[in-house]
């Protein structure tokens, strides 16, 4: 599977492959065909990654108020 075509595992992988991403789309002998598909397959890991930091969020707000329940 290609890089955009597959959901990203990690917050740290996605953010590797958008970073490659842009070392791409800033390579001027990219065709505009081709810079296009790069750009697509970024959008794609960027909202992966969106998501999963999203519910890492959900999850902290839900432990930190567990947490403060459970002390007072």
């Amino acid at each position: 599977m290609s890089e955009g075509s597959k959901k990203i595992e990690t917050v740290e992988e996605g953010f590797q492959i958008l970073d490659e991403t842009v070392k791409k789309l800033s390579d001027e002998t990219i065709s505009l065909e081709e810079s296009f598909a790069v750009f697509e397959k970024g959008m794609k890991v960027l909202r992966d990654v969106s998501e999963k930091i999203d519910k890492v969020e959900e999850k902290v707000q839900i432990i930190s108020g567990e947490g403060t329940d459970d002390f007072q």
